[in-house]
């Protein structure tokens, strides 16, 4: 089953403890490589999250984002008490240097609110998290969003299939003309150099026997010979079609590596065709051969 590296796909949880939202987003990479985003001190979890996600993807690059909503408790909040004592000592001496009397004084205890809202002795959250007890929940949640990432994956994977196919054929009919042309390569040679030849000693007034045209036109011919890279590029397509029908894991390397192949045989195609049919030919299979190439890239 063909597989699109890019995807989306989002969940969401809760515990006793808390409520949480994945979001998993996944673009190509030839590797796979895990992002992850995640409050404190979830992020400790991408070891675990990654062998998650290695049960569903194997080629691309996986962002997860991880959004964590804990309720208050009581005993969740506490002072900053050493921060609270250094400044009503501090607020205490700078109170004693002033005349109680003056206009702009003011009882000691009425200045408490403005020692309250000094930086470090605001309250502060607590810390106590028993992440390892809400592992369970979390799993499930990013199983529950690596199924959706999978099932876009998959739709457009079979988008993507079909396309494929559609290319190949597009690609075995310039090959079926090419066959069919290959046999005609020689003898239109053969006819050219014969016109030629016999032109050209007319006016000399001379004349060449058989078998060194002959001679001639074999040498041409077997420099000119695309036939095994005719079919070993047809044993190509066969390929490239029984893997896109396949039930295989992460068939886009295969894919990868048989355009490779197909390729190789088409530059040499034509660089040893010598012929203007087969030349345009291979011109519009190099260009279908690199419609196929971007989109393998997204292939998982």
């Amino acid at each position: 089953m063909l597989l699109s590296m890019t995807g989306y796909g989002d969940a969401r949880g809760q515990s006793p403890a808390l409520s949480f939202r994945f979001e998993l987003r996944s673009v190509n990479n030839r590797h796979l490589k895990l992002t992850l985003r995640a409050p404190e001190p979830y992020s400790l979890f991408e070891a675990e999250f990654e062998k998650v996600v290695r049960r569903f993807v194997r080629r691309g690059t996986v962002l997860i984002q991880l959004r964590i909503d804990r309720p208050g408790r009581a005993e969740d909040f506490r002072l900053n008490a050493v921060a609270l004592q250094s400044y009503v000592r501090q607020v205490a001496v700078a109170w004693s240097g002033l005349d109680a009397k003056s206009a702009n004084a003011a009882p000691l205890a009425a200045l408490l609110p403005g020692v309250l809202a000094l930086p470090g002795i605001s309250v502060e959250a607590g810390t106590d998290v028993d992440a390892e007890a809400e592992w369970p929940a979390l799993e499930a949640g990013l199983v529950e969003a690596l199924t959706k990432l999978q099932s876009m994956r998959a739709e457009e994977g079979a988008r993507m299939a079909i396309q494929l196919s559609e290319w190949r054929l597009a690609i075995a009919n310039y090959l079926a003309e090419i066959r069919e042309r290959q046999p005609l390569v020689v003898t239109a040679y053969r006819d050219r150099l014969r016109d030629r030849v016999k032109a050209l000693l007319t006016e000399a007034g001379t004349s060449v026997g058989n078998d060194d045209l002959i001679r001639e036109v074999a040498v041409y011919a077997d420099r000119s010979d695309i036939a095994e890279e005719v079919v070993r590029l047809d044993s190509h397509l066969q390929q490239f079609a029984e893997i896109l029908q396949r039930e295989d894991d992460s068939p886009g390397r295969k894919l990868e590596f048989i355009a490779q192949e197909m390729g190789r045989e088409v530059n040499t195609i034509g660089s040893k065709a010598g012929d203007m049919v087969i030349t345009r030919r291979v011109v519009d299979i190099k260009a279908v051969m690199e419609k196929i190439r971007e989109m393998l890239q997204n292939v998982e």
